[in-house]
């Protein structure tokens, strides 16, 4: 395959772990006002940049997409990743969004990427994600989405790279006992690790340059998707209550005054840490 590469890498607005999280609403939902770009799709942006970079880059016609959906405030996710590097994003928006699951996420996501071929005239070779978003932790959304889409995929991987035709991709997939080197011919779908690089920080001339770049907004609509079939309507899982964590109180100090290492001992054992 001598053609320009596409790569599509889906990033998600999340809460900073820094700040409060805060739930509202019945059932109750994450507000999702200010935010930052996942950390952990910062892996999978970079490692798209790079196999780009490595092939001449934007100059040679290979391009780095950004997909996300959200509300407004996710803008902001692609702001940054359009910093760092992807040459174009794409924005679903839409309201009915709201409550979306893995399942109905892996779908909105899906028929975006489908729809960035068909406008663009190319096909979309790689779509790499992060090992998981931070704020959900599930790992679900890459191994259904690459289904939906019917591509080979390869998850938390820690090392990517791809043939000199660019038709197939080697990655190393990370197990908890060992390491496997796993090849597969592209179109695939590759979700990496925080272990696969390091993500790069914009410079400064990147910050001025991503205000250029196209952004491109959607609705579920637009992407042939019915109110039914996204948000809490088109989900598969139902969230019954939730409430905020308790405040933390304060901790036990124990003094020594000869006997700490007993009563220390004692406490371990009273809450049954040992």
């Amino acid at each position: 395959m001598n053609r320009p590469l596409t790569i599509v890498v889906p990033v998600k607005h999340v809460p900073d772990a820094a700040q409060e999280r805060v739930l509202a609403g019945d059932p109750p939902r994450l507000q999702r006002g200010t935010g930052i770009l996942c950390e952990l799709d910062e892996y999978a942006l970079e490692a798209a940049l790079r196999l780009v970079e490595a092939r001449g880059g934007t100059a040679a016609g290979h391009r780095v997409l950004a997909l996300t959906m959200g509300p407004a405030p996710a803008a902001d996710a692609l702001k940054r990743a359009l910093q760092l590097g992807a040459d174009a994003a794409v924005h679903v928006l839409d309201d009915a969004l709201a409550g979306s699951d893995a399942w109905a996420t892996a779908l909105v996501l899906a028929a975006a990427v489908r729809r960035i071929a068909e406008e663009d005239g190319r096909p979309v070779d790689l779509v790499l994600t992060g090992m998981a978003s931070t704020d959900g932790e599930t790992s679900l959304v890459p191994g259904q989405l690459a289904e939906r889409l019917g591509l080979a995929h390869v998850g938390f991987a820690t090392a990517l790279s791809l043939d000199d035709g660019a038709a197939a991709l080697t990655a190393v997939h990370a197990t908890a006992t060992e390491s496997l080197r796993v090849e597969a011919p592209l179109p695939a779908l590759v979700a990496v690790t925080d272990r696969s690089s390091t993500p790069r920080y914009p410079s400064f001339k990147a910050i001025l340059a991503a205000k250029k770049k196209p952004v491109r907004t959607w609705s579920a609509a637009d992407l042939g998707l019915g109110p039914d079939q996204v948000g809490a309507a088109g989900s598969r899982t139902e969230v019954l209550d939730a409430e905020a964590r308790p405040p933390r109180t304060a901790g036990r100090v124990i003094h020594d005054d000869g006997e700490g290492g007993i009563r220390l001992a004692e406490f371990l054992l009273a809450e049954r840490l040992v």
